[in-house]
């Protein structure tokens, strides 16, 4: 995948700011409502928020020190993905709005049953608005050539463009998951 720095940068910022918005309507459901879930194998919205602050608390590190401690600081104009970036990438999205391909959650990242409060959301917000920052701090490096480890082992390191489409896509992947509860719950925001 080939595209302008510019063009990727503003797609993840409005995504990740899709998220925020849809967060922010659904910040004043019932706790009850947050928390219900159709039957013990599946999250309840909470939940799915947990799970991608968990990812957060490490993307965002990792993300950043890329950033704060790179040589690489003059933009490329294009950012072309590299092969298991890509692949990586491209294996978090909703196909037709749809998520098709069930993936096992690891132990450490899976709030399963976890008892949580409203705190989740509020932390959620937090951890956007850290992702819009470090967004507007990646314009200045080059996102081709500065890289991130992964959550799952510090052996593979990824372009830091390829990085910022994991974690934002995975975002969108629960998202979809959101608005799915949304509609069995009934409730429309």
């Amino acid at each position: 995948m080939k595209i302008s720095t510019e063009k990727l940068i503003g797609d993840l910022k409005e995504l990740t700011q899709s998220f925020v918005d849809k967060v922010q309507s659904i910040k004043y459901l019932e706790t009850n409502q947050l928390n219900w879930k159709e039957n013990d194998a599946k999250w309840s919205i909470l939940e799915c928020l947990e799970h991608l602050n968990l990812y957060g608390d490490f993307y965002l590190k990792e993300i950043e020190s890329s950033i704060l401690n790179t040589r690489y600081n003059r933009p490329a104009d294009e950012f072309k993905s590299g092969f298991l970036g890509n692949y990586f990438a491209n294996s978090m999205l909703p196909k037709n709005g749809k998520i098709t391909n069930k993936m096992k959650t690891f132990k450490d990242k899976d709030p399963r049953d976890s008892n949580l409060e409203r705190t989740v959301i509020d932390r959620f917000f937090k951890q956007q608005k850290r992702m819009l920052e470090l967004l507007d701090m990646s314009q200045n490096v080059n996102l081709n050539k500065v890289k991130t480890g992964i959550s799952i082992t510090q052996l593979i390191r990824l372009k830091l463009g390829d990085t910022f489409r994991f974690v934002i896509y995975h975002n969108l992947r629960h998202f979809v998951q959101i608005e799915n509860i949304l509609k069995r719950l009934k409730v429309e925001v």
